[in-house]
């Protein structure tokens, strides 16, 4: 298959888990009824994003894959529209905790989970209170004729990840993501520069990104939505860019042209991994 057709989700979340996946299940209707083959939900989308404060009593939350409201409801809802659904979720596995994703395919098997790699910890992102490091590696999947690589928010600010799901293989970047308002400084705004790192991944490997943002105000932090998809140029072909705007971001892909564009660039040809030892160096 050389195209295919991908939708991000954007839409607020509440408190109840429930609700949440009937919003998320009717946006994953509404994209599987356009055409789309795989979508992508925002990162925790089971609930507010919890990560502002330290708060044991979260822990509780955490399931492991298999038991995970969000992972089975979508598993349900992929087998029954033949889509894909990279699905974040709050993971419990014995004593540990991680932030994951369980990429769930179109018959709704459990393909793998991946753990986020990078993890946060600043004013508003407490996420090391909560998750330890990934040890999944990086992780690519076949869908649909084509290979795609996942991060998870904090990932997408890291070339080395994108290069890395690159370098395996992958056609097409997705990130799910919980970004928004910094509360140490009013005046800082991401939302432009969180787009223009992932625009850089694209262009640096010469393949289109997916990026799916919650919206909404969450005990003061307010989330900014933004989501979008790139072509292979970093082009932003699909977005929202009002904080209010709930709903899916629709795009028809060509992968060979993609994969043609990329072999011309020469950027995978070009490079110098014998140079590049002081990126594994701890320091």
């Amino acid at each position: 298959m050389t195209k295919i057709t991908v939708a991000a989700l954007q839409l607020a979340l509440d408190a109840d888990i429930h609700s949440n996946i009937d919003a998320v299940s009717a946006l994953v209707e509404e994209a599987a009824s356009r055409g789309a083959q795989i979508v992508l939900p925002p990162e925790l989308f089971e609930g507010p994003y919890f990560c502002k404060t330290e708060e044991e009593a979260v822990f509780a939350t955490a399931r492991p894959v298999y038991e995970h409201q969000c992972v089975l409801a979508m598993q349900k809802l992929a087998a029954s529209l033949k889509v894909a659904i990279p699905c974040s979720f709050f993971e419990k596995d014995g004593h540990h905790h991680y932030n994951s994703l369980a990429m769930i395919g179109p018959e709704g098997e459990l393909m793998g989970v991946y753990r986020k790699s990078h993890i946060p910890d600043g004013p508003g992102y407490e996420e090391k209170y909560y998750f330890r490091p990934g040890n999944t590696g990086f992780k690519v999947w076949d869908l649909f004729g084509a290979r795609i690589g996942v991060g998870i928010c904090w990932d997408q600010w890291y070339p080395e990840c994108a290069r890395a799901m690159a370098l395996m293989g992958a056609e097409l970047l997705f990130y799910p993501t919980a970004i928004g308002s910094e509360p140490y400084d009013a005046t800082l705004d991401t939302r432009h520069m969180w787009r223009r790192a992932m625009q850089g991944h694209a262009v640096s490997n010469c393949m289109p990104v997916i990026a799916a943002n919650r919206i909404g105000v969450e005990q003061g932090q307010a989330f900014y939505g933004h989501s979008f998809i790139t072509d292979e140029w970093g082009e932003l072909v699909e977005r929202f860019d009002s904080v209010e705007e709930t709903g899916v971001l629709l795009r028809r892909i060509d992968l060979a042209q993609a994969a043609m564009h990329r072999a011309g660039m020469g950027f995978f040809r070009d490079r110098r991994p014998d140079l590049y030892g002081r990126l594994g160096e701890d320091r």
